[in-house]
Protein backbone atom coordinates (compact mmCIF):
# COMPACT_ATOMS: atom_id res chain seq x y z
CA UNK A 1 0.00 0.00 0.00
CA UNK A 2 3.05 2.29 0.26
CA UNK A 3 3.87 4.77 -2.48
CA UNK A 4 7.30 4.85 -4.06
CA UNK A 5 8.73 7.58 -6.29
CA UNK A 6 11.44 6.65 -8.78
CA UNK A 7 13.03 8.46 -11.67
CA UNK A 8 13.12 6.99 -15.16
CA UNK A 9 13.60 8.32 -18.71
CA UNK A 10 10.30 10.18 -18.60
CA UNK A 11 10.90 11.82 -15.22
CA UNK A 12 9.80 11.02 -11.69
CA UNK A 13 6.92 8.56 -11.30
CA UNK A 14 5.04 7.82 -8.11
CA UNK A 15 3.14 4.54 -7.83
CA UNK A 16 2.18 2.02 -5.21
CA UNK A 17 4.81 -0.64 -4.64
CA UNK A 18 2.47 -3.27 -6.09
CA UNK A 19 2.23 -1.26 -9.31
CA UNK A 20 6.03 -0.97 -9.47
CA UNK A 21 6.23 -4.78 -9.24
CA UNK A 22 4.23 -4.97 -12.46
CA UNK A 23 5.90 -1.99 -14.14
CA UNK A 24 9.61 -2.73 -13.46
CA UNK A 25 10.17 -5.91 -11.40
CA UNK A 26 13.90 -6.13 -12.19
CA UNK A 27 14.59 -2.63 -10.87
CA UNK A 28 12.60 -3.26 -7.69
CA UNK A 29 14.38 -6.59 -7.16
CA UNK A 30 17.79 -4.94 -7.50
CA UNK A 31 16.77 -2.25 -5.03
CA UNK A 32 15.76 -4.91 -2.49
CA UNK A 33 18.45 -7.55 -2.97
CA UNK A 34 21.57 -5.85 -4.30
CA UNK A 35 21.37 -2.23 -3.25
CA UNK A 36 19.43 -2.93 -0.02
CA UNK A 37 17.48 0.31 -0.47
CA UNK A 38 14.12 -1.25 0.32
CA UNK A 39 13.11 -3.52 3.14
CA UNK A 40 9.97 -5.47 2.31
CA UNK A 41 7.83 -8.27 3.67
CA UNK A 42 8.73 -11.64 2.15
CA UNK A 43 5.19 -12.94 1.80
CA UNK A 44 3.52 -9.70 0.77
CA UNK A 45 6.15 -8.44 -1.70
CA UNK A 46 8.95 -10.92 -2.41
CA UNK A 47 6.77 -13.89 -3.42
CA UNK A 48 4.77 -11.90 -5.99
CA UNK A 49 7.96 -10.16 -7.13
CA UNK A 50 9.73 -13.45 -7.86
CA UNK A 51 6.74 -14.63 -9.88
CA UNK A 52 6.68 -11.41 -11.91
CA UNK A 53 10.45 -11.46 -12.30
CA UNK A 54 10.38 -14.98 -13.73
CA UNK A 55 7.97 -13.86 -16.45
CA UNK A 56 9.38 -10.37 -17.08
CA UNK A 57 13.07 -11.27 -17.46
CA UNK A 58 13.77 -15.04 -17.45
CA UNK A 59 17.52 -14.53 -17.97
CA UNK A 60 17.87 -12.22 -14.96
CA UNK A 61 15.77 -14.62 -12.88
CA UNK A 62 17.93 -17.59 -13.92
CA UNK A 63 21.17 -15.74 -13.10
CA UNK A 64 19.82 -14.66 -9.72
CA UNK A 65 18.51 -18.10 -8.76
CA UNK A 66 21.61 -20.03 -9.93
CA UNK A 67 21.67 -23.45 -8.22
CA UNK A 68 18.42 -22.69 -6.38
CA UNK A 69 16.48 -22.96 -9.62
CA UNK A 70 14.04 -25.87 -9.94
CA UNK A 71 14.93 -28.05 -12.93
CA UNK A 72 13.77 -31.25 -14.59
CA UNK A 73 16.65 -33.62 -13.97
CA UNK A 74 16.78 -37.26 -15.10
CA UNK A 75 15.99 -39.75 -12.36
CA UNK A 76 13.57 -37.50 -10.49
CA UNK A 77 9.82 -37.64 -11.08
CA UNK A 78 9.26 -33.92 -10.57
CA UNK A 79 11.28 -30.71 -10.54
CA UNK A 80 14.26 -30.60 -8.21
CA UNK A 81 16.50 -27.81 -6.97
CA UNK A 82 19.65 -27.82 -9.14
CA UNK A 83 21.89 -27.74 -6.05
CA UNK A 84 20.92 -31.31 -5.10
CA UNK A 85 22.32 -33.11 -8.17
CA UNK A 86 25.18 -30.58 -8.35
CA UNK A 87 26.36 -31.58 -4.87
CA UNK A 88 25.29 -35.25 -4.73
CA UNK A 89 26.18 -36.34 -8.27
CA UNK A 90 28.66 -33.87 -9.78
CA UNK A 91 29.60 -36.18 -12.66
CA UNK A 92 25.97 -36.78 -13.58
CA UNK A 93 25.20 -33.08 -13.27
CA UNK A 94 28.18 -32.27 -15.48
CA UNK A 95 26.97 -34.73 -18.12
CA UNK A 96 23.49 -33.26 -18.00
CA UNK A 97 24.57 -29.61 -17.86
CA UNK A 98 27.58 -29.41 -20.16
CA UNK A 99 27.44 -32.47 -22.38
CA UNK A 100 23.65 -32.62 -22.47
CA UNK A 101 23.53 -29.01 -23.67
CA UNK A 102 21.45 -27.76 -20.73
CA UNK A 103 23.67 -24.78 -19.97
CA UNK A 104 20.74 -22.51 -20.78
CA UNK A 105 18.63 -24.07 -18.02
CA UNK A 106 20.93 -23.34 -15.03
CA UNK A 107 23.32 -20.42 -14.70
CA UNK A 108 26.56 -21.30 -12.93
CA UNK A 109 28.91 -18.49 -12.01
CA UNK A 110 32.58 -18.96 -12.84
CA UNK A 111 33.28 -20.04 -9.25
CA UNK A 112 30.56 -22.72 -9.28
CA UNK A 113 31.78 -23.93 -12.67
CA UNK A 114 35.36 -24.30 -11.45
CA UNK A 115 34.22 -26.24 -8.37
CA UNK A 116 32.18 -28.55 -10.59
CA UNK A 117 35.04 -29.03 -13.05
CA UNK A 118 37.46 -29.79 -10.20
CA UNK A 119 35.14 -32.42 -8.74
CA UNK A 120 34.57 -34.03 -12.13
CA UNK A 121 38.29 -34.01 -13.01
CA UNK A 122 39.06 -35.79 -9.73
CA UNK A 123 36.23 -38.32 -9.98
CA UNK A 124 36.22 -39.03 -13.74
CA UNK A 125 39.14 -37.32 -15.48
CA UNK A 126 38.26 -38.78 -18.89
CA UNK A 127 34.76 -37.32 -18.69
CA UNK A 128 35.72 -33.65 -18.57
CA UNK A 129 35.99 -31.68 -21.80
CA UNK A 130 39.34 -30.21 -22.72
CA UNK A 131 38.20 -26.58 -22.42
CA UNK A 132 36.86 -27.25 -18.92
CA UNK A 133 40.02 -29.08 -17.90
CA UNK A 134 42.08 -26.12 -19.07
CA UNK A 135 39.96 -23.83 -16.90
CA UNK A 136 40.77 -25.94 -13.83
CA UNK A 137 44.50 -26.02 -14.45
Amino acid sequence: MDFLSLEDDEGVKTMRLGAWLNFDPVRIHRMIVREKLLKVDDIEVMNPLMSKLRRADPEYYKRYMGLNLVIDYPGYSSGIVARIPYENDPVGFYKWWRKGKHEDKVHLSAGWQIKLFQKVSLMEPKMILRKDYEMVR
